[in-house]
């Protein structure tokens, strides 16, 4: 069978493919537009596009999850619109959903990832080999008896992956795996598809993380459902006007590359990699004793009022259970007013549990928390005025979804409030916030929105009750570089005109332009807390929450080491560049 794949001309075949939604109460939406493509035994392919350019769309019909409205998909020569042949299609190929919770089928994670290799008849020994290895290898052993919908969002979509790759299968399609993974999870999924890569395994990569896509051997770019390229990722990211105009970027290494080059010519092109620029930096032409001030961890609330305030939170998952797990222990958070806050830490650490405790989702089970002039432990606390003081958008936004239609959804918290007229200008004006046209938005169904444009969604629905403070979990994930890039500045401007954020995030360099202060969590407690660059230069307290710094501050440390006087709190590039031309008389 192996031999019979390595002699066809394309392992996976794409001709001429059209898909049509049903997605408004007027007429289809079109996702996919005469799509040919050809995908070779072995090949590492990257999916890029602007949320709803139509990735999620095409990954699904290479297993047969989705069929086309017109053309044909053929997997080793099979068609998909073959019932007989669907099986055999879907353990040649597997794939790993965006929503990870889509695929769990299992009542615990150990009986989740064995349910695959099950259905291939395989050994019980065998099965049970897998298993424990791929646990072991996605760091989720020690929660195998727990079940599934008690994890993070993180380690859902680990054992969304785990489950693939116990089936062995000879393709896997990836749509967005490392959306809620913690940097060193990514790099650790990064790594691993390095690896079933370098064993001839096909690997379709959908991403909206521009470093991860210039990884491939091969991009492909969708725009509004029609193939916009198909080449090598040196040679998409050189075009920077299309690159531009399909609401992408380039890799933050490559952005960085073409602002240092202003100061060092002789830096070398297509830097794409972060490892190739740090590689690549310059020493000073004439070697110096260099200095740089490092910041220290300090308690944000010592010297100014607190808007929220956390001591000594606990909090345990199924409690007096033999399933028990603590989520928080002796965990602490100061807020400031009109400041934006974030919460960091590697997939489990609490971050998702605690902003659940500011907005009374969750509810003090040990340790204080007061939001406002709210008792969050208060048995007779008015729930819903807290969540008019405190709006929160969660990780996966499809989950507090009610209504059928977009603009039924946003309006939906202003119609609780008992809000009577008025409701429409707040829709309008909520979708506006986050860019998603009214008119062409309001009456299309959630369920056909990309993963970004329920994001989106979620964000304008918390929006258009008017918060005072805004929790948000993950905020920019799932989000195309372009959404991201307005999201990140519509946050700054509400910001700006004194709402209180408080997020959480796993991207630095989000964490780096929008959070004055942030707090770092490690199995649910608190490490460490105070202004965002001084916690950046903490690497003792970053590396053991699996957490890795801005690009920037890893350029400004390097150029430290290697002779650069510098100041120190840099933590972009807007700062590092002034000083880098000081310091080079440029």
């Amino acid at each position: 069978m192996v031999e019979f794949f390595l002699c066809m001309e394309s392992f996976i075949e794409i001709d001429h493919v059209d898909y049509l939604y049903t997605g408004t109460a007027s007429q289809p939406l079109p996702a996919l537009q005469d799509i040919s493509l050809r995908i070779d035994e072995g090949e590492w392919v990257a999916l890029v596009g602007a949320n709803g350019s139509g990735k999620t769309t095409l990954a699904r019909h290479i297993d047969g999850l989705l069929l086309p409205t017109h053309g044909t998909v053929r997997v080793a020569g099979m068609d998909t619109r073959q019932r007989d042949k669907l099986k055999q299609i879907r353990g040649l190929v597997g794939m790993v959903f965006q929503s990870p919770e889509e695929q769990v089928v299992a009542t615990t994670v150990e009986e989740d990832v064995a349910f695959g290799a099950e259905n291939l008849c395989l050994p019980e020994e065998d099965i049970r080999c897998r298993v424990e290895e791929i646990l072991r290898q996605m760091g989720l052993w020690e929660e195998r008896q727990r079940p599934p919908h008690l994890l993070s969002a993180g380690q859902m979509q680990r054992l969304a992956l785990a489950g693939v790759l116990v089936m062995q299968p000879r393709a896997i399609v990836f749509d967005e795996a490392t959306t809620m993974l913690d940097p060193i999870g990514r790099r650790s999924a990064m790594e691993r598809l390095r690896q079933l890569h370098a064993q001839g395994i096909t690997i379709l990569f959908v991403t909206h993380h521009m470093e991860e896509a210039a990884r491939a051997e091969r991009l492909i770019a969708l725009d509004q459902g029609h193939l916009a390229w198909d080449g090598t990722p040196q040679d998409f990211f050189a075009q920077a006007a299309l690159v531009g105009r399909l609401g992408l970027e380039q890799p933050p290494a490559a952005q960085a590359a073409n602002q240092l080059r202003t100061i060092f010519p002789g830096l070398p092109g297509e830097l794409l990699l972060e490892e190739q620029l740090l590689a690549s930096l310059p020493s000073p032409h004439h070697q110096r004793q260099a200095t740089v001030k490092n910041g220290t961890m300090f308690d944000p609330a010592s010297s100014k009022p607190s808007l929220i305030e956390v001591q000594a939170l606990e909090h345990i998952y199924l409690k007096d259970t033999p399933l028990a797990r603590q989520a928080l222990k002796e965990a602490s958070l100061q807020v400031t007013p009109h400041h934006a806050h974030a919460l960091a830490g590697a997939t489990g650490s609490g971050k998702s549990t605690l902003l659940q405790h500011l907005n009374g989702v969750l509810r003090p089970q040990s340790g204080t928390v007061w939001v406002g002039r709210f008792d969050l432990s208060d048995p007779k606390l008015d729930g819903k005025a807290v969540c008019q003081l405190a709006g929160l958008v969660m990780q996966n936004p499809e989950l507090q979804f009610f209504e059928q239609f977009v603009g039924d959804e946003i309006a939906y918290g202003p119609r609780q409030m008992g809000l009577k007229t008025g409701i429409a200008q707040r829709v309008r004006w909520a979708m506006e916030q986050v860019r998603l046209d009214f008119d062409a938005y309001k009456d299309r169904m959630t369920y056909t929105l990309s993963g970004g444009e329920k994001r989106k969604v979620a964000l304008a629905s918390i929006l258009a009750i008017k918060p005072e403070i805004l929790l948000l979990d993950e905020p920019t994930a799932g989000l195309d570089p372009r959404s991201r890039r307005e999201v990140l500045g519509m946050l700054v401007r509400l910001k700006a005109d004194g709402m209180t954020l408080v997020f959480s995030s796993h991207q630095m360099e989000d964490v780096a332009t929008l959070a004055d202060e942030m707090t770092v969590f490690q199995q649910g407690t608190t490490v460490a807390s105070g202004k965002t660059s001084d916690v950046f230069y903490g690497e003792a307290e970053l590396a053991g929450s699996g957490l890795f710094p801005p690009l920037a501050v890893s350029v400004a440390n390097v150029l430290h080491q290697k002779g650069w006087n510098l100041p120190g709190g840099i933590t972009c590039m807007e700062q590092l560049l002034p000083e880098l031309r000081r310091e080079a008389g440029v």
